[in-house]
């Protein structure tokens, strides 16, 4: 159920872009009872987990290299998915009032937040590194796409790029210390890693690993220096803010850290890393808040403070497992506790008060501080929801995150014990800067509520006269804030239900077997020491709030980019001068530079391997005898490559260079390779094809004979190449050190994969996942080839035709009757052996690539014949779905045998009684191959038709 939990909303997001007929809905209609749904599966997996029974389900991927679907649901996991499908629910409801139906491309926005969400999931779920680090970057790829939803803005687009760049930079560091960990310990599974810590610490990679692990959580969760994305993040629309700054895309970094926690907790750089980098963090962002006057920057600065306290509470929390006694322990897991509690209430509180913004923001049409004000009575529920949202976010009762808050504060005076033992007497600084944050975060939020919805209402700064929401807005924002009332009344729901399980997963191994942790959260223990940090905060924070408009560093509004920002600009800047420099040293526009380049590295790197390496032979004492044939074909072959740099135009030169495709097909067939022979004679006769078609794209052949300094280099590296690769070809045969695996697949081609074709057996089965990647190549290239070809044509020109008055006009068509006559009865003949060697492909000479091909020149002779205009009325087929087609089918076929419990690609075959046709063999490869077929097809005639279809 788990993986059906991830794959449903990919599903559905594929499903959209099919709807437009159902434009009379919203699409967030349909969308809703996705996470709707995943969410209550998840709540019904609250008492299971809280039993102690957690859920390992796997999928066999890539068994051989250690990179299987593993998911894995405990404490940690459930409550990170109960607040991605919870969340996200509301939001998508949200969204439904928010963005017009009308004027926004809903579809693709709701195909970005289906996308993102599962891969939160994936995220959340994942056992295994590599999975977990592929869905890792879909959730940074998906949410540029989420951030510049509003594209045609200039600072949507900067915003975006912005957040890849910096969280992909910290996933790469991240993916290194991933494969790190692998070398220390031959597994990716964390549940494993886990098991053998107490050997990993002695590994000299060990810390290098933590560290760059720590650096894809501190970028992802926007820690200081790395949080400069997440202001810039804000241009996004505002279900998307409240989507990624509350529940999902900034909670993966801390994620990651709780869940890695049981690997490293028990180095002291660990503690100290996280847990300073997470109060830097808390300090920097709550000052930066009050600075604020557009309210969503407000918040994403509150944003980077409160990522900063849970980073905080974190990192000290794995003092657990470095004290010395038990009751110490446990005094120190108690911030875990507070750091699970906070990121609930920061979940609840934070994505309200973007909803909030964001109601304010479509009434108003501003988010200007300074033009706001006197909104109370116009918009009572919206006011009371921002307060109730605000008061939590400020920790002050009767909302849950004053316990969360109070719940800190015990923390970081905890703390000061383990500094004492440490001898680290600085280590009081905790909970004095943890106050004067804790001051700064209570400043921003009244400056929200107060300066938003008190005071005189500025009619005259104002677009329109704003008055209450409608209902549709405000049930979201309602539902969380109700959440923070029902929270901070009854803790406990979430004491035993969520953050105990929680924190089992976080402490998993750290704690001695005879410690057990029970959360009991309450309003009052008595004169405590919080109780003042917190009475201080509210005076200190009342009298900042009333006078610091009367503080120039504190109200004013920084139109200069900080320094960080600059540096961020400053390096792309000169990354891409310095690149576009270098680039234009060796970018000379010429082919022939390029080829120069290509060939002189690829001699001088195979060349010092091949002069270099030991025990090479060129084994020239096992071949067989030339016959009179063989001669004869090899000479014909060598004779037209010998006349190609002689040819006196490009036609003949192509002619040439056709025939020597031919005579290797000969070669084939004399050989006895059929399905070899096959292959190339299409590949040839498709290819002259593209060769005339982009012929006549040519300037002439020159006539003028070129200078010496070009032909000696052309020379030389031409004789250098064609000996490199006969060394390497005879070096090839004679100094395999081991024996051909050519054996294994002729003995277990019927066997393993039921056919008797060995070349397509390889093709589909053995070697699938070479076919899969190149028929997406293929269809990429034929995509680049599409988009080059039509860049700047003119509007409304379907076929991309552009005019060009000074390129002589060439026929579309043939005007030779018979050819016309010929071709309509040989079409026909081509086409059915095409579908016979689809057919019959496993078991005989054939396959869906040769059978594609076949069918691709069957098309191309009807538009030699009656033009590409004509075919393309007659047969309105659209190419390029077609490739998509036929990589959808590969890929399901591929996917498929996960319903089995096998790996990726796996195949199966059996044979069958059917009516009239007897016993017959099926095999799930023939569908693999089907498409490879429509692939092949598609890319093809796209690319043919694309080229030819340029006037």
């Amino acid at each position: 159920m788990l993986h059906v939990a991830i794959l449903i909303p990919f599903l559905l997001a594929a499903l959209i872009p099919f709807t437009k007929r159902l434009s009379r809905f919203h699409a967030g209609w349909m969308v809703l009872p996705v996470p709707a749904a995943l969410f209550l599966y998840f709540l019904s997996r609250i008492s299971d987990i809280q039993a102690g029974n957690n859920t390992l389900q796997t999928m066999r991927w890539m068994p051989s290299l250690g990179i299987d679907l593993t998911l894995y649901l405990d404490g940690l996991s459930l409550l990170f998915a109960l607040l991605i499908t919870g969340i996200g629910s509301l939001v998508i409801l949200y969204s439904i009032y928010y963005l017009n139906k009308r004027t926004e491309a809903i579809r693709h926005f709701y195909t970005y937040l289906l996308m993102f969400m599962g891969a939160m999931l994936g995220v959340v779920l994942s056992d295994n590194l590599m999975v977990f680090y592929g869905f890792w970057e879909l959730t940074s790829i998906t949410s540029f796409l989420l951030i510049a939803f509003w594209h045609r803005r200039e600072r949507s687009r900067y915003g975006a790029l912005k957040s890849m760049l910096i969280t992909v930079f910290g996933g790469l560091g991240m993916f290194a210390g991933f494969n790190l960990l692998y070398v220390m310990s031959g597994t990716y599974s964390i549940r494993e890693i886990i098991g053998q810590v107490h050997i990993l610490v002695q590994e000299p990679l060990f810390i290098p690993a933590m560290l760059l692990i720590l650096l894809g959580a501190f970028t992802k969760s926007a820690q200081f220096p790395f949080h400069i994305w997440l202001p810039d993040a804000m241009e996004a629309p505002t279900p998307v803010s409240a989507y990624l700054h509350s529940a999902t895309m900034v909670k993966a970094g801390l994620y990651l850290v709780a869940r890695l926690s049981p690997i490293f907790a028990g180095q002291s750089l660990w503690l100290w890393l996280v847990a300073l980098s997470g109060l830097t963090t808390l300090l920097y962002g709550s000052f930066k808040a009050i600075k604020q006057t557009d309210l969503k920057a407000m918040l994403a600065y509150s944003t980077v403070s409160q990522l900063g306290l849970i980073m905080c509470l974190l990192g000290l929390g794995s003092a657990s497992s470095l004290a010395s006694g038990a009751g110490e322990s446990l005094l120190y897991a108690s911030a875990t506790a507070a750091a699970i509690f906070h990121l609930i209430n920061h979940a609840v509180f934070k994505g309200s008060l973007f909803m909030v913004v964001g109601i304010v923001d479509h009434e108003t049409n501003t988010r200007d501080l300074r033009k706001l004000g006197g909104l109370m009575s116009l918009m009572p529920i919206t006011f009371s929801v921002a307060v109730i949202g605000a008061f939590s976010m400020a920790g002050l009762p009767p909302f849950s995150g004053f316990l969360s808050k109070e719940m800190f504060f015990t923390a970081v005076l905890n703390i000061r014990e383990f500094d004492i033992q440490n001898g680290q007497s600085w280590m009081t600084l905790f909970p004095a800067v943890a106050w004067v944050a804790s001051i700064f975060t209570f400043v921003y939020s009244m400056i929200l509520v107060f300066k938003t919805f008190t005071g005189k209402l500025k009619e005259d700064q104002l677009d329109k006269i704003p008055h209450e929401a409608p209902l549709g807005l405000l049930i979201s924002p309602v539902v969380l804030v109700s959440l923070a009332v029902v929270f901070g009344f009854f803790p406990g729901l979430l004491s035993y239900s969520l953050i105990e399980p929680a924190m089992a997963a976080v402490h998993n191994g750290l704690l001695k077997p005879e410690e057990t942790f029970s959360v009991s959260i309450h309003f009052w223990h008595g004169w405590t020491p919080e109780v003042f940090m917190t009475l201080g905060v509210i005076a200190a924070g009342t009298l900042l709030f009333r006078g610091y408009s009367q503080l120039r560093m504190l109200d004013r509004e920084w139109h200069a980019r900080n320094l960080l920002n600059r540096m961020y600009d400053g390096s792309l800047r000169l990354l891409e001068g310095g690149s576009r420099r270098f680039t234009d040293l060796y970018m000379t526009g010429s082919g022939r530079h390029y080829l120069l380049y290509i060939f002189s590295f690829f001699i001088i790197v195979l060349g010092s391997v091949m002069l270099g390496a030991k025990g090479i032979t060129l084994g020239m004492k096992h071949y067989a005898p030339m016959s009179f044939y063989e001669m004869a074909v090899v000479a014909v072959m060598v004779l037209a490559a010998v006349a190609v740099p002689f040819a006196r135009s490009r036609v003949n030169a192509v002619l040439f260079t056709g025939a020597v495709g031919y005579m290797v097909t000969l070669l084939f067939v004399i050989f006895r390779a059929p399905d070899l022979a096959l292959t190339q004679m299409i590949v040839e006769t498709v290819s002259v094809i593209l060769f005339l078609l982009c012929f006549r794209h040519l300037p002439k052949l020159s006539k003028m004979k070129s200078p010496m300094r070009f032909q000696l280099p052309n020379l030389i590296i031409a004789a250098g190449v064609g000996i490199t690769m006969t060394f390497i070809a005879l070096a090839a045969m004679g100094s395999s050190p081991f024996a051909p695996i050519s054996e294994f697949f002729l003995k277990e081609s019927y066997t393993l994969a039921g056919g008797k074709n060995v070349v397509n057996v390889i093709l589909v089965d053995f070697r699938g996942f070479d076919t899969l990647f190149e028929i997406m190549v293929l269809g990429i290239a034929s995509l680049g080839i599409y988009g080059l070809i039509n860049v700047g044509r003119e509007p409304g020109n379907s076929a991309g035709v552009r005019a060009n008055p000074g390129r002589p006009a060439y026929p579309v068509r043939s005007n030779d009757v018979i050819l016309q006559t010929m071709s309509k009865v040989i079409v026909i003949i081509i086409i059915t052996f095409s579908i016979y060697l689809f057919f019959a492909g496993h078991n005989n000479p054939g396959g869906g690539f040769i059978a594609a091909l076949m069918a691709s020149a069957a098309l191309i002779l009807l538009a030699i014949a009656f033009g590409m205009d004509t075919v393309r009325k007659a047969l309105p087929v659209n190419y390029r779905m077609v490739t998509a087609a036929g990589l959808f089918i590969a890929i399901l076929t591929a996917a498929g045998s996960f319903a089995f419990g096998v790996p990726f690609l796996s195949h199966s075959f059996g044979h069958f009684h059917l009516p009239i046709m007897g016993d017959t063999e099926l095999a799930t490869a023939v569908l693999f191959d089907l498409g490879v077929y429509l692939a092949v097809l598609g890319v093809t005639m796209s690319i043919i038709f694309t080229i030819g279809g340029d006037e």
